[in-house]
């Protein structure tokens, strides 16, 4: 009995170093190159005790507009995707200065979106290939990404990023105050049992048919304790055990028929959500589906989200906006134009800027 009890307690690290020198013979046509665990990465790029008081707050801070205690705007705001560095400071910094010019009104989180969903093929984003040359340099596409991250934070800037693979959700989930599930993913089993275990609050969207069914299925799910296949912060299999998020939100970002931000598509929502016993929280998508994927139309959005709260529609609680340095979009080759997004068109900074101050004026009003 005690030579089993002994073989039981085979310490996993131990197996794991035991399998990686064995002679296994991987399928043809796949390879594998050894990544940083979560838990190294995140020695190597430490959150200090200083930020993670910061992180805090600021996931309170959004709790408390998400569920209607702050009467503040909840305003995602950024590049569809980070592609470069240097690019995504320059417009951190210009955001953290807006901040604090329209925080008595608005609470901005920055979009760090470093992953991409592809419908076919095509750029997955910062994290899978940073260099823009496909050489899937993820090891360096991870350590771009939380560093970027780290430097939001000391710019006082909330974290918000949409978390496409759950395998590296828990290389950044420390420093995030918001998260999405994306319209592709809402239905994902693994997504919801991912969202149940993370201290954030986190939207889901609507599917991409419009309907709302899915994502209200999906918050459901995540609220209650799960026990599921993942990773432990050393990088080996492991079996998670989760207590349930209660801080999810619907996010309505249109769909195939058409824009869904309209005061009878968020009545509808709110209908479909106490039906259910959720509580009636929503975000807008002012881009994608409700802007008919033209980021010009974006301040229109905003404009009918802001005049649905002045006439009493206390539901919709958050905007989310997808805008750049500069106007519009290009497509990736060896002479990017500085500013310009590489995948959805954006909204140029000085128009972004004044939107957002207008938009002070009208909650003010």
């Amino acid at each position: 009995m005690n030579a089993l009890h002994t073989a039981l307690a085979f310490d996993h690290n131990t197996a794991a170093l035991a399998a990686a020198n064995a002679n296994i013979v991987l399928p043809t046509g796949r390879k594998t190159q050894a990544l940083a665990s979560p838990h190294e990465l995140r020695q190597q790029l430490p959150l200090s005790a200083e930020l993670a008081r910061r992180v805090q707050q600021q996931r309170e801070q959004v709790r408390a507009i998400l569920s209607g205690e702050d009467s503040r705007l909840l305003v995602v705001v950024g590049p569809c995707s980070i592609h470069s560095i240097e690019e995504a400071l320059e417009y951190a910094k210009r955001l953290a200065k807006l901040s604090s010019q329209v925080s008595e009104h608005m609470l901005l989180a920055m979009r760090i979106y470093i992953e991409k969903p592809r419908t076919t093929v095509g750029w997955k984003g910062l994290l899978y290939d940073p260099h823009l040359d496909g050489s899937a340099d993820m090891a360096q596409g991870l350590h771009m990404s939380r560093q970027l991250m780290l430097r939001m934070l000391e710019l006082d800037l909330p974290v918000a990023t949409e978390l496409l693979q759950p395998l590296a959700a828990s290389y950044f989930d420390d420093l995030l105050s918001w998260a999405a599930i994306g319209a592709r993913t809402s239905e994902s089993q693994i997504h919801r049992e991912m969202v149940s275990g993370l201290e954030l609050p986190v939207g889901f969207k609507n599917g991409t048919d419009g309907s709302v069914g899915i994502a209200l299925d999906a918050m459901r799910s995540a609220a209650h304790a799960h026990q599921h296949f993942g990773l432990d912060q050393q990088g080996c299999a492991a079996l998670v055990e989760t207590q349930g998020n209660p801080d999810t939100h619907l996010v309505l970002r249109g769909g195939h028929t058409g824009p869904n931000y309209d005061a009878d598509s968020v009545a509808q929502a709110c209908t479909a959500m106490r039906k259910v016993g959720l509580e009636a929280s929503l975000m807008v998508d002012c881009s994608h589906a409700n802007s008919g994927k033209d980021p010009q139309v974006q301040p229109q959005v905003l404009e009918s989200v802001l005049a649905q709260r002045a006439a009493g529609e206390r539901s919709l609680r958050a905007v989310m906006l997808e805008s750049n340095l500069m106007d519009g979009q290009q497509a990736l080759c060896d002479n990017l134009q500085y500013g310009v997004s590489i995948t959805d068109g954006c909204l140029g900074w000085s128009k972004t800027e004044q939107m957002l101050l207008d938009a002070v004026q009208q909650l003010q009003a």
